[in-house]
């Protein structure tokens, strides 16, 4: 995909899905745009990339790197009126709703996103498999902090 740049709408919508699918077989959601370009983005990257506070932080040096996510997947789709869909994950994790610009920087910035991510996990000593043990409450509906 590459970006171009076209009118917005308020939320910064610059391309409309014209199709939404998830694929539960292959743990991936695929869009396609009303520019012709789609997105297949597994619901991994999906869900260490969620837009949510409890991922993305308040600010940028607070996002979270969230490990042992390989086998997650999306449990359900609920439309958010006609800007956005909210991704409900298996591991409980339902705060982030992703709106249609943020699907598609999702799908041109996979690349360079996901090398982050694995890089991120790698400086950090841990990985998609296990999430560290963590005591005490957990922190929002999604049960854990990132």
């Amino acid at each position: 995909m590459t970006q171009e740049n076209f009118a917005t709408d308020a939320h910064g919508t610059q391309h409309w899905p014209t199709e939404i699918r998830y694929k539960r077989a292959e743990r991936e959601l695929v869009i396609t745009f009303d520019n012709g370009a789609r997105a297949t983005l597994p619901a991994e990257y999906l869900r260490v990339e969620s837009p949510s506070a409890e991922v993305q932080g308040h600010s940028p040096d607070q996002k979270q790197t969230v490990p042992g996510k390989r086998t997650v997947a999306v449990a359900e789709l609920e439309p958010i009126g006609n800007y956005a869909v909210r991704l409900i994950f298996d591991d409980g994790h339902d705060t982030g709703i992703f709106s249609w610009k943020y699907l598609y920087e999702l799908g041109i910035e996979y690349d360079e996103r996901w090398a982050r991510y694995l890089s991120e996990l790698e400086a950090q000593g841990l990985n998609r498999d296990t999430a560290p043990h963590r005591h005490g409450p957990s922190c929002g509906s999604g049960g854990g902090c990132g």
